[in-house]
């Protein structure tokens, strides 16, 4: 198990800030922030090319912080790959276990194996200045995994592999992954998160805002910065009320949403993520506890199919499959119904808002 204990840097103007989070061994740890929220220095703190402020780093029992990098035994992969363009493929890989005492079969050996395994043995002889960004990545990755490291840590890995190969490199990931490895990944992208994650952290400013399993981030998130990271684009002002019984949110003066759970009265936000939104352009109210007629005022394609934009005195977005679209067809201005359960309804109280 990776554990960061209260670990702070000062960076310039920017601070990381108390982080303390634990990664058990074999999880795929996905970190997800902006440009500029601390990612890429934390993972230079746990590789070791620089030392926290204050903090411990440990790595099951034993205590990393104030080890050399060469002592750590873990990888890192840098967003630009920083492979040798004075080397072939061979020579790069083969780079951190040629010096000492091997002889040459067994580091030809040993680099044969990692680069068959990634797919790259064909390219042993090629010059790197003239490979394609996916195989700079499986370069890259080679070189680091032939010393068999306790952790791999990979910044950034998919910025500059072209999407038609994304899908290939993520099956790589998750093999190595599933093989025991634990990868820490930072990322801004969220379907990285998503499709890779067995936990996900989500950093901003410097501090872990949330951690959890991908649910319970970005099907819980504790405020409006995770909300938005995830996808949400569906918000609502509202106040809590009950009635009834149960737990009711007033929006725009007229709109009641039925609540899952317990609530509190007050004001906040009601989250709705759009997948979670069903359509029906029939003339028969459908069965759900939130259910609103409403008029389509936009429809553009999307990765999921259609987003479609309803009118309901707010506007709600909601993502359509394209097989869903072609058997129930409508058009800008027509008239439906969307519907929901209450148990999609995400509720964010005002001390919750930042």
């Amino acid at each position: 198990m990776l554990t960061l204990k209260n670990i702070s840097k000062k960076l310039g103007n920017f601070n990381l800030s108390d982080i303390s989070i634990a990664i058990p061994a074999g999880t795929y740890y996905v970190l997800l922030g902006r440009s500029g929220s601390g990612k890429t220095q934390l993972l230079e703190l746990i590789a070791g090319l620089s030392r926290p402020d204050t903090g411990e780093i440990w790595l099951g029992s034993e205590n990393l912080t104030s080890q050399r990098i060469q002592d750590r035994n873990i990888g890192l992969v840098f967003q630009d790959y920083a492979v040798f363009p004075n080397m072939t493929v061979f020579e790069n890989i083969a780079y951190s276990i040629s010096s000492g005492r091997k002889s040459r079969n067994f580091v030809k050996g040993k680099v044969f194996n990692i680069s068959s395994e990634l797919n790259i043995a064909h390219l042993l002889d090629r010059d790197t200045k003239h490979l394609s960004g996916g195989e700079l990545q499986r370069v890259a990755l080679a070189r680091t995994l032939i010393k068999s490291p306790r952790l791999l840590l990979l910044d950034e890995p998919m910025a500059s592999i072209d999407a038609s190969l994304k899908d290939d490199i993520k099956r790589l990931f998750r093999r190595l992954n599933r093989e025991g490895l634990t990868i820490i990944h930072v990322t801004h992208d969220y379907r990285e998160a998503v499709s890779l994650a067995s936990r996900v952290g989500v950093i901003h400013g410097g501090r872990i805002i949330q951690e959890g399993t991908p649910d319970e981030v970005f099907r819980k998130p504790v405020n409006r910065f995770v909300a938005r990271y995830s996808g949400i684009r569906n918000f609502f002002r509202v106040k809590f009320m009950e009635l009834a019984g149960e737990w009711k949110a007033l929006c725009n003066g007229n709109l009641i949403f039925s609540l899952g759970g317990n609530s509190f009265p007050g004001e906040g936000l009601l989250l709705v993520r759009s997948d979670d939104i069903r359509i029906s352009s029939g003339i028969d109210r459908p069965c759900s506890e939130n259910c609103f007629r409403g008029k389509v005022t936009d429809i553009l394609p999307s990765e999921y199919g259609m987003e479609v934009s309803v009118d309901t005195g707010v506007t709600f977005y909601v993502d359509v499959s394209a097989d869903t679209f072609r058997q129930n067809p409508f058009s800008e201005h027509s008239e439906i119904w969307i519907s929901f359960p209450r148990e999609a309804c995400i509720v964010l109280h005002e001390k919750k808002l930042d």
